[in-house]
């Protein structure tokens, strides 16, 4: 379907939309309702802060796992000022779990970025573009912000927009491949009279309805004019690329205990994905290595010391977007050498029951349990 057949529905589509949205919709997300917890009247602005960390939370995070721990995080940082001060390594605590960690330090320092030198009421952007000039925040999450904070016609383009827009045109092509086609034909949908209450509504409809495998067909809205349910197979649509290989990496670690049962940790660096957690050392096994040499090696060059590598504590597979990694953890006696942070921000020996108040990443929640029952095992 090209845009001018797409133009031509475009006020039935709106009516028809917002028709199923006002019964089926989801109206009860926290930071779209108001401070008194009732849905806004058109055009009646909401507080951006809880918007803001929301939408955050939201980038390649599901909106049934981004509940709890964005309120939690609203009961321990209420404020955008509260955020602002807050120290690195609580942010990190409070999105332990997440994943994609840099989304943490850039809502932290974008926080910071706004409340840096206000000395009267703060001055929230209007605009997208003055939203998209704080770090973390592209084209859709800034639009998301400004339609749902203060009510805006700005168009939202996130994966749940793209499957329906995929599907009601039949795209033949992947949209990564053609995204500004697919930007025209949210900006031609939206209906600029409740820009809110639209995008909020396209979204709950690739939610609930229009999902990713087995779409609920008979309860859409627009299954009369879907060119993916006229062609007999919607589920074909969003197009896909061939997927790519992904890499596979084994991973030596060591549990290094010293004479006093403490445990060594470090702190990942800032950059990447994973920046500013902290971890059990370690690094890649190279070809032809035995993983020992490998935990042994790894601690010599990133740590400076010397370990007597033990028993295997626990082997943990784990998964990212774009790589798979087997994690071999073996128990390590530190034998000698000062620990210094080479590749890391700082080293610190920890007693076992004091972890939990680190942030680490979630393949070491496993490792710090196999630790806690090996202890158990000793007495």
């Amino acid at each position: 379907m090209d845009l001018s057949a797409l133009a031509f529905q475009v006020p039935k589509l709106r009516q028809q939309l917002l028709g199923w949205w006002e019964l089926q919709g989801r109206h009860t997300i926290p930071w779209k309702l108001t401070a008194d917890g009732r849905r806004p009247a058109d055009g009646e602005p909401l507080d951006p802060y809880p918007v803001l960390v929301a939408e955050v939370m939201l980038q390649q995070t599901q909106l049934q796992v981004v509940l709890p721990y964005w309120q939690r995080w609203m009961e321990a940082l209420p404020s955008l000022s509260a955020l602002a001060a807050a120290e690195e390594h609580d942010v990190l605590m409070l999105w332990q779990g997440l994943g994609y960690y840099a989304r943490a330090r850039r809502l932290h320092q974008a926080a910071q970025l706004l409340t840096s030198g206000s000395d009267g009421p703060l001055a929230w952007p209007r605009s997208l573009e003055g939203w998209q000039a704080l770090p973390g925040l592209g084209r859709s999450t800034a639009a998301s912000i400004v339609s749902s904070a203060f009510d805006q016609p700005e168009a939202i383009l996130d994966g749940n927009v793209k499957r329906v827009l995929a599907r009601l045109t039949a795209s033949p092509r992947p949209p990564a491949r053609e995204l500004a086609r697919f930007w025209q034909r949210s900006e031609l949908l939206l209906d600029p009279s409740r820009p809110r209450s639209f995008n909020q509504a396209v979204m709950d409809l690739g939610a609930t309805v229009c999902t990713p495998r087995n779409p609920r067909c008979g309860d859409c809205p627009w299954r009369g004019s879907c060119a993916a349910y006229a062609a007999g197979d919607p589920a074909r649509f969003p197009v896909k690329d061939a997927p790519r290989a992904v890499p596979f990496q084994v991973i030596g670690v060591g549990v290094v205990l010293d004479g006093d049962g403490r445990v060594l940790i470090d702190q990942r660096l800032n950059e990447g994905l994973l920046g500013g957690l902290w971890e059990f050392p370690g690094g890649k096994q190279e070809e032809g290595e035995a993983i020992t040499a490998t935990i042994a090696r790894e601690l010599a060059e990133e740590l400076a010391i010397a370990v007597e590598v033990g028993e295997e504590l626990i082997v943990v597979e784990h998964a990212y977007s774009h790589k798979r990694l087997r994690f071999v953890v073996h128990l390590c006696r530190w034998i000698a050498g000062e620990p210094q942070p080479l590749a890391s921000q700082q080293v610190r020996w920890v007693a076992p029951a004091e972890l939990d108040a680190y942030p680490f990443p979630a393949a070491n929640a496993r490792i710090i349990a196999a630790l806690r029952e090996w202890l158990q095992r000793r007495g």
